[in-house]
């Protein structure tokens, strides 16, 4: 049992700054077809976007590893 939460919260960290990846970079191509000319600046927007939801999936294996590899000691 506890694989498999341990396998669904893997795959909730992950799944959602992967969706804000996707979503920006989807955003940064339209932005930059209709306007090439700002070109710098939306690249900019767009790696500064990655870098944060790249830090936030990081973090959350990170407090997903520590919580499950190290469990509380029995309580009486």
């Amino acid at each position: 049992m506890q694989r498999w939460t341990i396998a669904l919260i893997i795959i909730l960290a992950t799944l959602g700054p992967s969706l804000v990846i996707a979503l920006v970079g989807a955003a940064s191509i339209k932005a930059l077809s209709r306007n090439p000319v700002a070109a710098p600046k939306i690249q900019m927007a767009m790696l500064l976007a990655f870098i944060f939801a790249v830090a936030i999936a990081v973090l959350a294996l990170l407090i997903l590893f520590h919580v499950f590899t190290n469990p509380l000691p029995p309580t009486r």
